[in-house]
């Protein structure tokens, strides 16, 4: 998501006459997109502003703008701990910032509103001339009691569906073969009668659209139109990204999360019957408060259940603001970093196993660019999303390739093209 807003950003200021420097220090403005879902992230970018800093007086009237999540959440607070910092504008104001930066006249400005109706229209610049993202709504309802997303993006709104299309077929005529449709939870998505379901089942009728993706789905509201929608039309990709969180249904009501582990072990079962190659992929937190040795045991269990094909993973992280940030933060660093380093390395051999699997079969791959450690190997993605390796011309970029696998470790898959 904060990527398609990049996109978005660099697009806005691209009209108004901006443009890209080569470095930071030529740059007359710095800008700072902002995440918020962990501490972490945030000391990233208090750090990297203090890097930064000596540039301050470097290029004369030089700015800095922290914008998104992370400017949403602290406000005021970023300026006081960083007074350099010139802008400081929320996920909804930063597409404002061309004209703000006209307004400012060396006080630092803190907008944090919500409100921007015409940011769904806005066409991004992209990373990629093969594959895009279109944002099909904004915001979140759910008040899981751990995140600060409700808090920072604001209530769920949805794109209207037709200038959803229109966008799709705007990048289809610029070359995109792949689309990654993206929502804080794109199954309660909405516009009027029409459902998630039914807008995947639009934009695959009336768009020249190659292949679809999208993410996040939140288990809670994953429908069965959903997964037969998923099943029956060739253009979606058999990849899904469904956040289990934990193992333990008593944390999971902590959580606010609105399933138990049964009902998420029978949305696997169902996803599975009608896709038996699906892709699985998931969230988990370990550490959560008042997480006991044997629930966090459940989660082990669970995941060596399930088998996920690839999990981000983290330890909890307090968020002010949030219902969670009341609770008592009960579970040792010592305990967490030890309980998530069990869980990364479990999931790392189910990983490696689930990709030997992999092995001799033949995968459609859009191939988006070269490895990074060598430029001899081609890089793509297969229909469940894991990058895959490959000898070919530079040619190839830009089609979609049959690609039959021949080696595989946790993280990468290696081939060679099928003639």
């Amino acid at each position: 998501m904060n990527l398609a807003d990049s996109g978005v950003l660099a697009a806005v200021l691209n009209a108004r006459g901006y443009r890209p420097a080569e470095t930071e220090a030529e740059a007359d403005i710095i800008i700072l997109n902002t995440c918020s879902v962990r501490e972490k992230a945030e000391d990233r970018v208090f750090g990297r502003l203090g890097e930064l800093s000596g540039l301050k007086n470097m290029v004369p009237g030089k700015k800095f703008a922290v914008v998104g999540c992370m400017a949403q959440r602290l406000g005021e607070r970023i300026v006081d701990k960083a007074p350099f910092v010139d802008i400081v504008l929320g996920t909804d104001q930063m597409f404002n910032l061309p004209e703000i930066l006209e307004k400012s006249n060396g006080t630092p400005l803190v907008h944090t509103e919500f409100g921007h109706e015409n940011i769904g229209v806005i066409a991004p610049v992209r990373d990629s001339r093969f594959a895009a993202y279109a944002t099909i709504s904004r915001g979140c309802g759910n008040f899981c009691t751990y995140c600060i997303v409700p808090y920072v993006r604001g209530e769920e709104r949805s794109y209207p569906a037709q200038e959803i299309v229109n966008q799709v077929r705007n990048f289809v005529s610029d070359g995109v073969l792949e689309i990654m449709l993206l929502g804080q939870n794109v199954n309660s998505y909405r516009d009027n009668e029409l459902a998630f379901a039914d807008l995947l089942k639009k934009i695959a009728g009336e768009t020249d659209i190659k292949r679809m993706r999208f993410m996040t789905s939140h288990p809670k509201d994953l429908s069965d139109e959903l997964i037969a929608t998923m099943a029956s039309e060739p253009k979606i990709m058999a990849h899904l990204h469904l956040p289990l969180q934990s193992g333990s249904d008593r944390i999971l009501r902590r959580m606010g999360r609105g399933y138990t582990l049964e009902h998420y072990r029978h949305l696997v079962d169902k996803l599975r019957a009608v896709q038996a190659d699906i892709s699985l992929t998931t969230d988990l937190i370990v550490g959560f408060p008042s997480e006991s040795e044997e629930e966090f045991n459940l989660t082990l269990t669970a995941v060596e259940k399930i088998k996920f094909d690839s999990a981000f993973m983290f330890r909890y992280s307090p968020r002010e603001g949030t219902a969670a940030y009341r609770f008592d933060d009960d579970v040792p660093d010592p305990v967490k970093i030890r309980r998530l380093t069990k869980l990364i390395n479990l999931q790392k051999k189910i990983s490696y196993e689930k990709n030997q699997e992999e092995i001799g079969r033949i995968r459609s791959v859009l191939v988006d660019g070269f490895s990074r450690r060598s430029n001899a190997l081609l890089k793509g993605k297969t229909e469940g999303y894991k990058t895959i390796l490959f000898a070919g011309e530079p040619s190839l970029l830009g089609t979609i390739q049959n690609i039959r696998v021949t080696s595989a470790d946790s993280w990468t898959l290696h081939g060679d093209r099928e003639h």
